[in-house]
C-alpha cells in the first residue's frame, strides 16, 4: 500500500471514529483518486426535461411482513385490470418494507390506443454514490430507450440516512443476503411495481452504476427468481467485500476471482467497465464474470470514435450467457450517457441501448419463478 493511500485511510478511520462521516468520506475518495481533486461534474443543460417538469406524487404503499431470510418477500394482492396509458408517466413515490422505507421514481411509457394491454418488461436502475433517481435517469437516458421498447423503468433512490454519500451498502454482509437489508427492500419494491403496473414477471431486469452496479450483482445472486438478467457498469462482484476497509481495497486493486457462491446458477449478465477507471479498478468488471469461459472477441468504436472491446461468454450449466465491454481510455462514468446527468461519458458506446438489447433477449422460465 503506498504511503499516500495509507495516510489518507488512517485519516478516514480517525474521522469515522469521531463521527465526522462527511469528512471521512472525502478522505476516502481522495485516497481512491491518489490524492487528486475530483474533476468538475458534467454540465447540466438548462433545457427542462421530463424528469424536471412532469412529476406526479403518488401515495406511499406499505407492505407489512415479518423478516424472512429464505422466502421471496410477500407481495400485495393483484390489482384490478388497468386502462391503457395514452401518455408517458414520470412519477415519484415511496415504499416501505420490514421497517425500511425508500423513495423512487417510475417511468411508464405510453401505450398505443386500440391495442391490447400486454404485460411489459421492467428495468430497475440503481444509481451510484452522490446521485439520485432523476439525475441517474437523465444521465443514462434509459427512459428514451425504454420508450422505444415499451419498457417500464424503476429508479430506487438511496436515502442519505442509510449512507452519507447515498451509496448502496453493497460491501456490508447484512446487505448481501436474500431477505435482509437493502436487497430485501429492493426486491420487495420491484415486486410491488410489478403488481402495480401488471408488468411481465418473466422480464424483470436490474442494472446499476458503481455502487449501484455492485448492488445489482447482489440482487442477481440473491433473487435469481425475480431478475432475468443483470447489468453492471463500473461495479464490483457480489461478496467482494465485507466492510468499508475491504471495499476500499478491492476498489483500489481489484477483487479476487474466487466467488463464494461459485456453484450457484447465475443469471445472464452484461458488464461495462472503463480501463482507465481510477475509482473502481477495471479488474472488478472481469471478476463479476468469474468462472465464465470467454468466447468471441470483437473490437469497435462508438459513433464518436471511442474504442471498445466486446467479449461474449456463452451460457453454461453454471450460469447464463454474458457480455463484457472493455471501454478503452474511459473513466468512472456511464458510457454513452447525457451531460444532463452526472458521471457520464456522452461520446462512449451507448451502454443503455446495449443493456436493454441484452435484457430483452432473456426471460425467466416458469421453473425459475417457482
Amino acid at each position: 500500500m503506498n504511503p499516500l493511500f495509507a495516510g489518507l485511510m488512517k485519516e478516514a478511520a480517525h474521522l469515522t471514529r469521531n463521527g465526522r462521516l462527511s469528512e471521512a468520506t472525502d478522505a476516502i475518495q481522495r485516497a481512491l483518486r491518489g490524492g487528486v481533486e475530483p474533476p468538475p461534474a458534467s454540465p447540466v443543460a438548462s433545457k427542462p426535461t421530463l424528469a424536471e417538469t412532469d412529476v406526479i406524487d403518488v401515495e406511499t404503499r406499505v407492505i407489512e411482513t415479518e423478516p424472512d431470510t429464505h422466502e421471496t418477500p410477500v407481495t400485495p394482492e393483484a390489482p384490478s385490470p388497468r386502462e391503457p396509458a395514452t401518455t408517458a408517466q414520470w412519477t415519484k413515490g415511496s415504499f416501505a418494507h420490514q421497517g425500511r422505507s425508500i423513495d423512487y421514481m417510475l417511468f411508464v411509457p405510453a401505450e398505443v390506443p386500440g391495442q391490447p394491454v400486454a404485460p411489459r418488461p421492467l428495468v430497475v436502475m440503481l444509481h451510484g454514490c452522490t446521485q439520485g433517481a432523476a439525475d441517474f435517469a437523465a444521465g443514462t437516458r434509459m427512459n428514451e430507450h425504454a420508450r422505444e421498447h415499451g419498457a417500464i423503468v424503476l429508479y430506487p433512490e438511496q436515502a442519505q440516512r442509510a449512507h452519507g454519500q447515498k451509496c448502496w451498502n453493497w460491501f456490508k454482509s447484512q446487505h448481501q443476503q436474500r431477505g435482509r437489508g437493502e436487497p430485501g427492500l429492493l426486491a420487495a419494491l420491484t415486486q410491488h411495481v410489478v403488481e402495480q403496473q401488471q408488468a411481465d414477471r418473466r422480464r424483470v431486469y436490474v442494472a446499476g452504476l458503481s455502487a449501484g452496479g455492485a448492488m445489482a450483482d447482489v440482487l442477481g445472486h440473491c433473487y435469481p427468481d425475480i431478475y432475468a438478467a443483470i447489468g453492471v457498469h463500473s461495479g464490483l462482484p457480489h461478496g467482494a467485500a465485507h466492510d468499508m476497509m475491504s471495499a476500499l481495497s478491492v476498489m483500489k486493486t481489484g477483487a479476487s476471482p474466487a466467488r463464494p457462491d461459485a456453484d450457484a446458477t447465475l443469471r445472464p449478465t452484461i458488464v461495462f467497465h472503463g480501463d482507465a477507471d481510477t475509482t473502481v479498478h477495471a479488474s472488478n468488471g472481469l471478476a463479476v464474470l468469474a468462472g465464465a469461459a470467454p468466447g468471441e472477441v470483437s473490437e469497435g468504436r462508438s459513433p464518436s470514435g471511442r474504442r471498445f472491446t466486446r467479449t461474449l461468454y456463452p451460457a453454461s450449466a453454471a450460469r447464463g450467457d454474458a457480455e463484457h465491454w472493455r471501454l478503452h481510455a474511459a473513466g468512472h462514468a456511464w458510457s454513452g450517457g447525457s451531460a444532463q446527468g452526472s458521471y457520464t461519458q456522452p461520446d462512449g458506446v451507448d451502454a443503455s441501448r446495449e443493456m436493454l438489447r441484452f435484457f430483452l433477449a432473456h426471460r425467466l422460465d416458469d421453473a425459475a419463478q417457482g
